[in-house]
């Protein structure tokens, strides 16, 4: 990797963005075994309000992450990973595991620049 890897227009700042946002990953690994109603990941991984789960829902179906799936009768609608989705959830498990690994250090950290 060169060190232009990280410029504004590059595909890996477009990976870092995606993963930035607080909730694309957790809906994403939420929908990892299958199919899900809007209410049934809210259920899932709790603390995401109905608003904020559309937006992200939204964001990840414009950036090809996420299907939305429209079936018959009133409010039938459900989103599952696209195929692009799903090669997403590699990186999320690496980083999620490095967080469990160091995530204690990284409290550590912030709790001492913090001072007494």
């Amino acid at each position: 990797m060169t060190t232009n890897a990280f410029l504004a227009d590059c595909r890996a700042r477009l990976a870092f963005d995606l993963l930035s946002h607080t909730w694309n990953a957790v809906v994403l690994h939420s929908l990892r075994d299958g199919p899900r109603r809007p209410v049934e990941i809210r259920e899932r991984i709790g603390g995401i309000s109905s608003k904020v789960l559309t937006e992200t829902l939204r964001r990840l179906q414009f950036n090809g992450l996420v299907d939305r799936l429209e079936h018959s009768g009133p409010s039938r609608v459900e989103y599952r990973l696209s195929p692009l989705g799903r090669t997403f959830l590699a990186p999320i498990e690496a980083v999620g595991a490095w967080a469990f690994e160091h995530g204690d250090e990284v409290m550590a950290a912030q709790e001492a620049a913090e001072g007494p």
